[in-house]
């Protein structure tokens, strides 16, 4: 094997198994929170933090880290998110009170950052661009395998060795990929090598992220929340003057106006993770406290969606190479739209079969649009800013799956207050449950148009025909 095709191999082996470790942590996590609930007497809106906090961090640090990374080295960020990613895991699992539970699962978000900043950056800088598509739609599957396993064995080891066996898990893989990537991944990949890396708006831009999505998160807890949303916005319509001015920012705000791809892709992102991302985290509440089904159970129910997702992306990847992504992806947001609105239909009496069959036309319509909407962004830039666009990417992603458990945990929590969830509650927690699925399917639904207006994609600059 040549040097060239050794490299290859191993940075997707290696990107691959840690691109599974945050899927299943969260679908893990989604299938725990009731026994989480039980152990430290939590109220709805405290659990949602246990999930809204990783978020949170991840969403405030991943811009920076990417840009960060394109400077010093891919690889190097790679690994201590890698070692930061599996200790606070084992922190986590080690939570005495659901507010140690909460600081951790934040610290984990921060390390998760890394390695959304890189993990697509370092794929993209090994593979040309006619092998991307198909690349990513691995990676992408290996993500849905995650998600996939994370229900059942998260849904098994919380049955029978406590909610605490799930965060100890990621410890030995954790060490595994960093050994491989020690071992076997040649190269750093500092596509901005030698420039300078902008503290300033790094610092306007986490704090006014943290602000922002605490505010959204806390609306239904905290009179203060929309002075402190206020105040996160102003921060970030700061950060983006400040951008503006600066010849190296950790935004290079002209992606978006030089190129519509890039611009329209990266708001589909953002609409459909904010529309999708609860859906785990519903249904799990859902299934186990208004059906009645235990954790075991529940996670082979939510299995149908991921597994679809796994089996359907490298062929969705690959089809992007040759079809024009925005058709694909768009095709997948619709499908997505139907599925999340058949959801909003739910009730205690709603079939089993229905539920799994909707399960799956949701993971058929996700898994058409996450792989080409992906190589779509990361062929619309030039190298040097393949770790920017990754993580823009990441940050849409990111920032959509709290914003999706932001309106998630207020609707819950409009409906039950502060009481603790139990089969007494089955019938509030519906409600909320299809008024979310309500609010989901038409956010979705506009990002449909979203996904249309990118136009004809381009890569690296050359436009790509149909």
């Amino acid at each position: 094997m040549n040097q060239d095709a050794s490299i290859k191999k191993y940075a997707l082996i290696t990107v691959t198994m840690a691109s599974f470790l945050t899927p299943f942590m969260g679908s893990a996590v989604n299938l725990a929170i009731p026994s989480i609930g039980k152990e430290f007497n939590s109220s709805a809106l405290l659990l949602g933090w246990v999930v809204t906090s990783y978020l949170l961090a991840s969403a405030a640090f991943l811009l920076p880290f990417g840009r960060y990374a394109d400077i010093i080295g891919r690889k190097k960020v790679f690994i201590t998110g890698v070692a930061m990613f599996s200790f606070t895991s084992l922190l986590c699992g080690m939570a005495g009170s659901i507010q140690a539970l909460i600081a951790f699962r934040a610290l984990q978000g921060i390390g998760g950052a890394m390695l959304f900043g890189t993990s697509m950056a370092i794929l993209t800088s090994v593979y040309p661009p006619q092998e991307r598509g198909k690349v990513l739609g691995i990676n992408v599957a290996t993500v849905y395998t995650g998600l996939s396993l994370g229900p059942v064995l998260g849904g098994v080891m919380n049955q029978h060795l406590g909610w605490h066996s799930i965060f100890y898990l990621n410890v030995p893989i954790g060490c595994l990929v960093m050994l491989l990537a020690l071992w076997k991944l040649k190269g750093e990949w500092a596509g901005a090598g030698g420039e300078s890396f902008d503290l300033g708006g790094s610092v306007l831009y986490i704090s006014g992220v943290i602000a922002f999505m605490y505010g959204i998160s806390s609306f239904a807890a905290s009179l203060w929340a929309k002075y402190i949303f206020a105040a996160g916005l102003l921060l970030l319509i700061l950060f983006i003057r400040y951008e503006i001015k600066l010849e190296q920012p950790i935004l290079n705000l002209r992606l978006f106006t030089r190129s519509a791809s890039f611009a329209f892709s990266n708001l589909a992102a953002l609409i459909n993770y904010s529309a999708t991302f609860a859906v785990g985290f519903l249904l799990s509440l859902y299934l186990q406290v208004a059906a009645g089904f235990d954790s075991q159970t529940a996670g082979l129910i939510l299995l149908s969606q991921p597994v679809i997702m796994a089996l359907l992306s490298p062929f969705a990847g690959t089809l992007s190479d040759r079809v024009e992504p925005r058709v694909v992806a768009s095709w997948g947001m619709g499908l997505t739209t139907a599925g999340l609105f058949i959801f909003s239909f739910l009730t205690i009496q709603t079939p089993l079969w229905l539920i799994i069959v909707n399960l799956v036309l949701l993971g058929t319509g996700f898994a058409l649009f996450s792989s080409p909407n992906s190589n779509a962004i990361m062929g619309s830039v030039e190298k040097r800013f393949y770790g920017v666009a990754s993580s823009t990417l990441g940050t849409m992603r990111i920032t959509g799956q709290a914003i999706s458990m932001a309106i998630a945990t207020l609707i819950v929590t409009l409906y039950l207050g502060g009481a603790e969830l139990s089969p007494a509650q089955a019938e509030l927690l519906t409600k909320s449950v299809k008024v979310s699925f309500c609010i989901f399917a038409l956010t979705c639904f506009g990002g449909i148009f979203a996904s249309l207006a990118r136009g004809k994609v381009t890569t690296g600059g050359v436009s790509r025909q149909p």
